[in-house]
């Protein structure tokens, strides 16, 4: 016999199928078969669900002499529920197949247990007993692939001739396993979750020097599901230190926003002779952590951080490498440094001593449309797709004055973007103030780093040379994943990020 049962605000059951019946025609006088106990197989000890939906018991019972009640118990539940099968059927069962489903209360809380009592009596009072759980932690999310490098980096070579490729990988409650395969090597290595959370590793991969390979990855959780991704890397080794052309400052605070932003993100720094660097940045927060690193997409395989054996000096392993911390909000820090040496040193300076370009003060009514006192109207600038007579306005922060944001701008995957940073005017005359893409030393429109300032009005105590005619370009980033962007821009640091919106 076989029964599907529901249970919600009331119980109710519905049957079906009824076979293999035993018995006597008086209910009061059942003779024994076999005197024993009846049997309890449940499908599962184990039930899996969440609040708001349903939990399937599902077992099979059998009893030589026969079948009398179902009983299941949970008060937390609500649930005490008595099945009669002499009352239903009018004589008792030898077999019966239960299938009980329990509506569970939107109400519940997750990640709970409650244990089902599950009581079966026979016509002779012999009763078995077993006790099933409920847990409201069924897990039917993927788990995410938070980070896998890409493109192209350079590395020093290693001991034992291996360069570790990074990986971030996260469920939201148990990671079974993680396999990290690459073909042209014949190599696949399985990472045990071990109940984590959250995995942030890394395999060594002895890779051949300027090779472009396929690395896949995928993750899977303690429900079986599984998320997978390809990415193409590829390695310049090398023997000893690079001087490196580019260097750039990571200040995140997740690894994936070296990826999720169009441009900014890490930001690039000055070099100021070989080896050697200046790093400007603003302090929105103390303790923000900051490192630096020749790569764009990955604290790995290089980034310099303070050596823990000589707080001194800088380290570029990423085993060792501790992050700068920095003590102070709403001020500016310098940063210089030699990568060949590991020497550095860091000052911080006021809000009040950075200087900008920017002409007037930003807001006020103070801009001569035309130059000849006749139009007097307010200063301001943004982001700027067509002409100056129609920008998105940045919007100036409140302590900072050099800072400025648009806080929204939809834009579609795939979509390529065209705008420069430029002052508002009723006609369309250009370049009062703007900043441009500085496309010199290996900048690049498609991927912005340094926005240099082009105006022909700007701030005396601003020294600094206007970026030349031939070095600017209106920045065209590709945009890889649709979304809102929040534009931040920096006037005094000449540098510019645009990052998912919050």
């Amino acid at each position: 016999m076989k029964a599907r049962f529901l249970h919600g605000a009331a119980l109710w059951t519905f049957l079906f199928a009824a076979t293999l019946t035993t018995g006597c025609s008086d209910d009061n006088d059942y003779k024994d078969v076999d005197g024993q106990s009846p049997t309890l197989e449940l499908a599962s000890e184990h039930i899996h669900s969440n609040p708001g939906h349903e939990a399937w018991l599902v077992a099979t019972i059998t009893d030589a002499d026969g079948i009398r009640f179902i009983r299941l118990c949970n008060a937390d539940l609500y649930l005490d529920k008595t099945i009669d099968l002499l009352e239903i059927y009018g004589e008792p069962l030898t077999t019966y197949e239960l299938e009980y489903a329990i509506t569970l209360s939107e109400k519940l809380p997750r990640m709970t247990d409650y244990p089902i009592v599950v009581t079966v009596t026979d016509v002779g009072g012999r009763t078995v007993e077993h006790t099933v759980i409920v847990s409201t932690d069924n897990d039917s999310t993927k788990p995410s692939i938070n980070f896998v490098p890409t493109g192209e980096v350079t590395a020093v070579s290693a001991e034992d001739g291996t360069i570790p490729f990074h990986f971030i990988v996260e469920d939201e409650q148990a990671i079974d396993y993680v396999e990290v395969s690459v073909p042209a090597l014949d190599l696949s290595e399985r990472f045990e979750g071990e109940g984590k959370k959250r995995i942030d590793g890394f395999v060594g991969l002895a890779v051949k020097s300027g090779v472009t390979y396929e690395i896949s990855l995928k993750v899977v959780d303690t429900f079986a599901n599984e998320t997978t991704t390809t990415t193409s890397y590829k390695v310049n080794i090398v023997s000893e230190m690079p001087d490196f052309q580019k260097m750039y400052l990571s200040d995140v605070e997740d690894l994936s926003q070296l990826t999720s932003d169009v441009f900014g993100v890490p930001m690039r720094i000055e070099r100021t002779g070989a080896y050697t660097y200046k790093a400007n940045y603003y302090s929105e927060k103390v303790g923000t952590e900051i490192y630096f690193i020749p790569q764009k997409t990955d604290l790995y395989p290089i980034r310099f951080g303070k050596d823990p054996g000589n707080l001194d000096k800088l380290t570029s392993d990423p085993s060792l490498a501790e992050p700068i911390i920095l003590d102070q909000a709403h001020v500016y820090y310098e940063f210089t440094f030699n990568i060949q040496d590991g020497s550095y040193t860091m000052r911080t300076y006021s809000i009040d001593e950075a200087i900008d370009p920017i002409p007037l003060v930003y807001g006020s009514e103070t801009f001569d449309v035309w130059g000849d006192g006749a139009w007097i109207t307010e200063f301001r600038f943004g982001y700027m797709t067509g002409s100056p007579t129609d920008i998105q306005r940045f919007t100036q922060d409140n302590l900072n004055p050099h800072l400025f944001y648009l806080e929204s701008l939809q834009l579609n995957a795939n979509q390529r973007m065209n705008f420069a940073i430029h002052n508002w005017h009723n006609n369309g005359w250009w370049d009062y103030c703007s900043w441009y893409v500085d496309i010199s030393n290996g900048g690049s429109a498609n991927d912005p780093e340094i926005f240099g300032y082009y105006g022909n009005a700007k701030n005396a105590e601003w020294t600094k040379p206007n970026l030349a005619n031939e070095n600017r370009s209106w920045a065209t980033p590709t945009v890889r994943t649709a979304g809102n962007y929040k534009l931040v821009f920096d006037a005094h640091l000449e540098r510019a990020k645009l990052i998912p919106a919050k």
